[in-house]
């Protein structure tokens, strides 16, 4: 089905799928006729599956690009009345029994009315995980934190992070996409060290562009490690074209965590608002990129 469809066909049902994935040995989310993507794996599992002869198209809440991971990733997809009416108790069990073990569905279930994957999301959590360890990285972790080979500040970084919460044209941090908007509201930027030294970025936005959260994690790093003032990625923003000293550091590093939704009685509603072309102070904008 088609992705702008703003509720099931008639016949159709909408259900949503809860997901997580290890991004390492995939080349991202989004279909590609010659490469393992997550959403070409999981399309196959549920033709298999359900016997059906066609392919069900999922629309997903965010796409990753390769070797990005997600332990919250929610998607949908419009199945016939009777492939659901069929399958619905026994599909969890057999897609586990499909599936390959780096993705795994949670929950399928009928979705509420007005459900949008993509569309009705009001906002999106990832966590980038690095370490400044002089050794390096815990082997047993190796795929999911980046070594940063330099002692890094936290306050200074969340200093830095300050400046860029909000409402922005985040072009300076974003790969252009023709067409696409940059505009972006960032409601969370921060940094914190774990007890095992371990330093994660928790960046939740209404929507993400292309690189954008790989971009910011560079940038701040370079403030962290003293390379660059606080001040520096603040001025990079408002300059608002690519910095050829901004980083884009490794995808393996970040995790979407989290997709956060509305009310049921108003996902309709934030359906129909998030396909408007979103402007500064404005309303609107559907996410167009990955991170």
């Amino acid at each position: 089905m088609n992705e702008e469809t703003e509720g099931a066909p008639p016949g159709h049902v909408r259900v949503r799928l809860d997901l997580s994935y290890d991004g390492k040995d995939f080349s991202g989310w989004a279909k590609q006729r010659t490469r393992r993507t997550v959403q070409g794996e999981i399309e196959d599992a549920l033709r298999t599956v359900t016997r059906s002869s066609r392919t069900y198209e999922l629309t997903v809440a965010g796409r990753t690009d390769a070797g990005v991971h997600a332990r919250g990733q929610v998607a949908h997809v419009d199945l016939p009345d009777e492939v659901w009416g069929e399958h619905a108790q026994r599909l969890l069990r057999r897609l586990a029994g499909r599936l390959p073990h780096d993705v795994r569905v949670w929950r399928a279930a009928e979705a509420p009315a007005g459900f949008n994957a993509r569309f009705s999301a009001i906002w999106r959590r990832y966590a980038y995980r690095v370490t400044d360890h002089p050794g390096g990285v815990d082997p047993l972790l190796r795929g999911h934190v980046l070594w940063h080979d330099w002692e890094l500040d936290v306050e200074a970084m969340n200093a830095a992070s300050a400046g860029l919460v909000g409402e922005h044209d985040f072009a300076a941090y974003c790969k252009r996409r023709e067409g696409a908007t940059t505009i972006r509201t960032l409601q969370r930027l921060e940094w914190e060290r774990g007890a095992d030294g371990i330093v994660t970025a928790t960046v939740r936005a209404d929507a993400f562009c292309h690189n954008m959260v790989r971009s910011l994690v560079g940038a701040l790093l370079f403030v962290g490690d003293g390379h660059r003032p606080v001040e520096w990625p603040a001025k990079v923003l408002a300059a608002g074209v690519r910095d050829s000293a901004v980083h884009v550091v490794r995808p393996h590093g970040l995790t979407l965590e989290e997709v956060g939704y509305p009310a049921d009685e108003l996902l309709g509603e934030r359906n129909r608002q998030a396909r408007n072309k979103r402007t500064l102070g404005g309303a609107g904008g559907a996410p167009d990129g990955c991170c």
